[in-house]
């Protein structure tokens, strides 16, 4: 029995660049129950140092090719049970390297409804249709009336020949080895194209760039797809998928379909019949299979790049800058129904709440003042976090006052993003967590608590809530939920948690630690007091050994019976520190942090049968800054003064924001104008920019300059390069969107958002034109296979 080319482990070690070993070995820890972090972080020997973005991807290659693998074994045994399994069959099979091909390959043998040509071959027309394909130069209407049969529903000879044609057209459409050719021609050859749907240039005005637009498929990048695949769906756009416009011949779609079966017209009485069979093949299954295909490929390419920037984003968010152990004034703004407010100690302990009305139609502002003065100073508070949404500016305004009127409260206020604090609020863990809380006081706790630890209080919401992608809403469930709990995972594990404080849904996201077994630490936690040392987790209910493999290192318990548990060493490897210290003299405490000694230490001498090179070396490195956060220092931007809505703003603008999102087309900032603007990729850098993020991350601080302001679209263009030239009365501008020219990194993004929603909804993207298909047999069949508007001309 032939077997595949190479073993899944094999191929994986090609895709990676790095030896089979080293994957085999990583596939036994994770089919062992060993997790990405605990793998990367604990058994570099055994993987051979491969990293945690090198794991996450061997994962999910491990996954798509047992997945083939379990789809290969079916269609073998379906097509064996059919009695049709050869062993060239079995060996095409077998060989199939992707799931496409796969399934072109079993597509002639997948039990379908009854067709056309299985109603022709009932009849009895399949010898018609092969003796007019194998010898062309029998006469077709001479040959099909001996095979007219009224009882078998063939009427006369033009019935036979139509059903030998739907035999013919069958076969040619499932050819595996031309539908793969074809389908990689319209690929690297075909273009998208769309115009506004008829009667609704008004209504779908946020897709106006994509009005009269065309690009090859190659070309489009993510967000363009979405944006396109939206408006289609919102009825605002038609789609068509173009091939490239080749002239009849052997060059053409068709020629191809002929070619491959070696049908071409020699003067033979059946040529004719024969090419409008192929002909009939490509514009009646072939194109619309392709067709299919197609938009599939455009969904899952973009779909892969945009949960590739969500993930990106995700982990930036979360690792963004803690403020630290320091009580904080959470303010959740609104106008009618008042300020939220909340104030956590240093430990995120909520201590006060309030309400209060500064402005419209209340407008109770000195009494605000007051009250947010005698908070701060009875709890010792030295941050205000702002929420970003509605009356934000307002309330900003009012903390700035607060900070001009009391100067000797030093207090430094923030405005935060409150992305998904609302469904926090409402959550079944909030309700848990702060049960004698109003929902609406919740979003101001969760406010003030993700300034102080953004990772701790963010892993309490669904990550897709957080609002850090693009078009979130049209991307696979599953996929996108996958990638985003990898992201939280490799977060939370990268910083570490503390055992004594961590909430449930941040213990849920260690190593080897799931909603149940987090809720029973908790609940021990609360029972026993705090954990005296790592080993005490053994006592937890259901923490078995494994569990404890998986998490322990991972653990911190400060001021515990033993100084190591507050650092990332595992407790697998506490005897290799005991030796350090017995070579050293003194105590383990002593050796913690005393950089001198540590540096006197080789590596290689600690190393053992159990503890390689590379283990050795974390752990002296962990041991120089125990317990490290390898997250940056905190910082804030300062708003200008003055400027608080859309209509403040005026090209040539220099100001301070905030990177709240980075897309595949640039960075969103906010200036404090409830309207983040957007930084396009081609008003980055005065030299090429493949991704934006390689310039700017969510969360970084930078200085932008106003190119241009819609109001009417609450579209804000900024620049990072801060000589460009503003707009001047609508004119023309360096940077910042314009039409996309061959080359370049123009084209108009999707709409920005408006308030609170961090979804960017909407059209943007310019782009080449191309002329309606100007073979009209090959638009004729682009209408008739639903993949042209039939008005396009």
């Amino acid at each position: 029995m032939t077997t595949p080319t190479l073993s899944i482990e094999s191929r994986i070690a090609e895709e990676l660049g790095v030896a089979e070993r080293q994957v085999k070995a990583a596939v036994e820890l994770l089919d062992g129950g060993s997790t990405v972090p605990f793998i990367a972080r604990y058994r570099k020997e055994a993987t051979g140092m491969l990293d945690d973005a090198q794991l996450r991807t061997l994962e999910e290659r491990l996954r798509y090719l047992r997945e083939l693998e379990e789809r290969r074994t079916a269609v073998l045994d379906s097509v064996r049970e059919q009695g049709k399994l050869t062993a060239e069959l079995e060996a095409q099979i077998r060989a199939a390297d992707t799931k496409a091909r796969l399934e072109d390959i079993y597509l002639p043998f997948k039990p379908k409804r009854r067709t056309k040509a299985q109603i022709a071959r009932e009849a009895g027309l399949e010898p018609l249709a092969d003796g007019l394909f194998g010898d062309p130069t029998v006469e077709p209407l001479a040959a099909a009336a001996a095979f007219v049969d009224p009882g078998k529903g063939v009427a006369d000879a033009q019935a036979a020949l139509d059903g030998a044609r739907a035999i013919l057209t069958e076969r040619f459409a499932e050819d595996a080895d031309l539908i793969g050719e074809l389908r990689e021609r319209m690929w690297t050859r075909g273009r998208l194209a769309s115009k506004v749907h008829e009667g609704k240039e008004t209504e779908g005005a946020k897709f106006s760039d994509y009005f009269d637009f065309s690009e090859p498929f190659t070309e489009l990048p993510s967000h363009r797809i979405l944006a396109l695949l939206r408006g289609e769906k919102e009825g605002m756009l038609d789609l068509v998928l173009e091939p490239e416009e080749p002239t009849d011949g052997p060059s053409s779609y068709e020629g191809i379909v002929a070619h491959k079966f070696g049908i071409a017209d020699r003067g033979r009485p059946a040529d004719k019949w024969l090419l409008d069979t192929a002909r009939w093949a490509w514009r009646t299954r072939i194109l619309v299979h392709l067709g299919i295909d197609l938009r599939l490929r455009l969904r899952t390419a973009a779909e892969d790049e945009a949960v590739k920037v969500f993930a990106a984003n995700l982990r930036d968010l979360l690792l963004a800058a803690p403020a630290g152990t320091r009580a904080t004034l959470g303010l959740d703004p609104g106008f009618r129904t008042g300020v939220k407010v909340a104030v956590v100690d240093a430990t995120g302990k909520v201590v006060a709440t309030d309400t209060i009305y500064p402005h419209v139609p209340a407008n109770k502002w000195d009494e605000a003042l007051a009250k947010l003065a005698r908070l701060c100073a009875e709890h010792k508070v030295e941050l205000v976090a702002i929420g970003n949404g509605t009356a934000s500016r307002e309330t900003d305004k009012l903390a700035a006052e607060l900070i001009t009127k009391h100067p000797e409260l030093k207090l430094t206020k923030v405005m935060v993003s409150e992305a998904g604090a609302s469904v926090y609020s409402a959550s079944a863990f909030a309700s848990q967590e702060l049960p004698d809380l109003d929902v609406s006081i919740r979003g101001a706790v969760s406010i003030a608590r993700r300034l102080q630890d953004p990772l701790a209080e963010l892993v309490k919401i669904d990550p897709k809530s957080i609002g850090v992608g693009q078009y979130q809403h049209d991307l696979s469930e599953v996929k996108l939920s996958r990638s985003l709990d990898a992201v939280v995972e490799d977060c939370v594990n990268g910083v570490g948690v503390d055992v004594n404080t961590a909430s449930a849904p941040l213990l849920a996201r260690v190593s080897g630690i799931g909603a149940g077994l987090a809720e029973n630490i908790v609940a021990h936690r609360d029972a026993n007091g705090p954990f005296r040392s790592r080993s005490g987790l053994k006592d937890v209910p259901r923490l078995g050994p494994k569990a404890y493999e998986q998490c322990a290192g991972f653990l911190r318990i400060r001021g515990g019976d033993d100084p190591l548990d507050a650092s990332a060493v595992h407790p697998e490897a506490y005897p290799v520190v005991r030796r350090m210290v017995k070579q050293t003299g003194g105590e383990v405490a002593a050796l913690i942090g005393n950089t001198s000694t540590l540096k006197s230490l080789r590596a290689a001498d600690f190393v053992d049968d159990t503890f390689g090179l590379p283990t050795v070396t974390d752990i002296l490195r962990e041991l120089e800054k125990p317990g490290r956060d390898p997250r940056p220092a905190f910082k804030t931007a300062t708003f200008k003064e003055g400027v608080e809505k859309i209509g403040d703003l005026a090209s040539g603008m220099v100001l301070e924001g905030v990177v709240t999102n980075v897309a595949a087309f640039g960075a969103f900032v906010d200036i404090g104008v409830h309207q983040d603007g957007l930084v396009h990729v081609s008003a980055m850098s005065k030299t090429f920019v493949k991704d934006p993020r390689d310039v700017v991350k969510p969360g970084d601080i930078v200085k932008v300059k106003v190119l241009d302001v819609d109001i009417p679209r609450k579209r804000i263009s900024l620049t990072l390069r801060l000589d460009d030239e503003a707009a001047k009365d609508g004119g023309e501008r360096q940077g910042g969107g314009g039409r996309r020219e061959r080359g370049g990194q123009g084209g108009r993004p999707p709409q920005q958002r408006g308030g609170g929603n961090r979804d960017r909804r909407g059209g943007g993207g310019g782009g080449r034109q191309a002329p309606p298909p100007a073979n009209s047999a090959m638009a004729d069949a682009l209408r008739k296979a639903g993949l042209v508007d039939p008005k396009r001309r």
